[in-house]
């Protein structure tokens, strides 16, 4: 089953993803600290890519994907304390 992105939006705290089989997604800004440090203007400035498979902040250099978001993946650019 092909699940995709239909819109977007955002709380203080978290991004509010809504697909198109009916269900709502909210994710922690934390997760994401490129969103978290980005103004509402910035934020708004996305794209849904891929048919609704992804999100995409051209200013931010942010790429999204929904299945990463399902499977609770947050942030993968961050370099962990182990790898150190």
């Amino acid at each position: 089953m092909n699940i995709s992105a239909k819109s977007l939006r955002f709380d203080e705290n978290s991004m509010w993803v809504d697909l198109a089989d009916g269900r709502s997604l909210g994710i922690p800004l934390a997760w994401f600290p490129r969103l978290l440090a980005a103004t509402p203007e910035q934020r708004a400035a996305y794209e849904i890519s891929g048919g609704g498979a992804g999100l995409h902040w051209p200013g931010l250099d942010e790429d999204i994907s929904v299945a990463g978001l399902l499977s609770g993946r947050g942030d993968q650019t961050a370099v962990s304390s182990a790898a150190e």
